[in-house]
């Protein structure tokens, strides 16, 4: 029985706030939900009693079940002494130095940071939005979901700005609102990296892409644009692309094909620095001697890249800098002040996993 009812009150709650039902739209009757979801009068009667109980929706007498007017709360709430920061991957890579910055900013003014990972799953943002919007946070760091799709939460989004609730985007944005960002020129460094590459008469370069995100799109972008302005056939370069999603073993049965064809590339641009220590692990257990048989770059100077051996190629992310111009912003937006967008620009880092070819 509290299997039934748990999924009734989970089913349903996932409708409401994902905008399935409008407000004040009619639920279907007891009869219908116990059609639908096979089970008693009871378990559909407590299921509706939990979602009143959290003003989800109410009751007109004689008539049903009504969807409540739920986000009316979230507004704007100076008196909050907690930020929330919603991260991709919160736990690796780069993020643990960027919420150390933003602490030390946020925290001798007396705030806290409330912390969400999403694993880059828009269902997971939206959740976390809503349950940091019914805390009533102070003001929002965001770093979007699956950034170069269409939003799947631009309803939230229009609610925050409409409240006026401080919010932040960091690494991407979603375009089609005026938030403030701190991004990095993604396009321009991966071209810049590049062009290196091409200076060093590499011309079968494999670029591996991450897709799903706007950052590496950008990248890509930059990536084909290298050629196009060092006037070197594309033809002979290729792309993987890859989403967030897909584990290693996808990517790396995909190189597989191009290390096997009759031209291998004798360099391979990775997404970031966290995908180039995967590639350079595989190449070694091929045997593939890097960079004498092929060259790695990567993107983010990740703190291990300068240790790996060979020492990684790559272009240096700021992490010190967005964390603290993330803390810095959001105070800011919190006491009414304007923080104008940030874009960074990354400096390559030379170093030893890149060869020189003869012409």
């Amino acid at each position: 029985m509290k299997s039934d009812y748990i999924n009734v009150v989970e089913t349903l709650k996932n409708e409401i706030t994902f905008g399935n039902y409008e407000v004040n739209q009619k639920l279907p009757t007891e009869d219908e939900l116990m059609r639908r979801f096979k089970v008693t009068r009871y378990a559909v009667r407590k299921a509706l009693t939990e979602l009143q109980n959290e003003h989800l929706i109410y009751k007109v007498q004689g008539s049903g079940m009504y969807i409540q007017d739920w986000n009316k709360k979230w507004q704007a709430n100076p008196q909050s002494k907690t930020i929330g920061l919603i991260c991709t991957h919160i736990a690796d890579y780069i993020f643990p130095k960027i919420i150390a910055q933003i602490d030390s900013e946020i925290e001798p003014q007396g705030y806290s940071l409330l912390l969400a990972n999403t694993h880059n799953y828009p269902q997971t943002e939206r959740s976390s939005l809503i349950k940091m919007l019914d805390s009533q946070v102070a003001g929002l760091i965001v770093e979007p979901s699956e950034s170069a799709k269409p939003c799947q939460n631009s309803d939230i989004y229009r609610r925050i700005a409409k409240s006026k609730i401080p919010l932040l985007f960091i690494n991407a944005e979603y375009s089609e609102f005026n938030f403030p960002a701190i991004v990095n020129s993604d396009r321009e460094s991966e071209n810049e990296l590049t062009t290196y590459l091409l200076q060093q008469n590499h011309r079968r370069i494999l670029g591996i892409f991450q897709t799903d995100d706007l950052q590496g799109v950008e990248r890509m972008k930059g990536f084909i644009a290298a050629y196009q302005e060092n006037n070197v056939n594309l033809a002979s370069s290729n792309l993987i692309m890859y989403s967030s999603h897909d584990p290693f073993s996808v990517i790396s049965k995909k190189i597989d094909m191009y290390l096997n064809s009759p031209e291998p590339p004798t360099a391979i641009a990775c997404y970031h620095d966290e995908l180039a220590v995967l590639v350079i692990d595989k190449l070694k257990k091929l045997k593939i001697k890097i960079p004498q048989d092929i060259s790695v770059v990567g993107f983010d100077n990740y703190d291990s890249s300068a240790y790996l051996n060979p020492s990684l190629t790559t272009m240096n992310y700021q992490r010190t800098s967005v964390g603290q111009e993330a803390g810095k912003g959001i105070l800011a937006l919190i006491n009414g002040k304007k923080f104008t967008s940030v874009v960074h620009h990354p400096e390559m880092k030379l170093r030893d996993s890149v060869a020189t070819l003869k012409q």
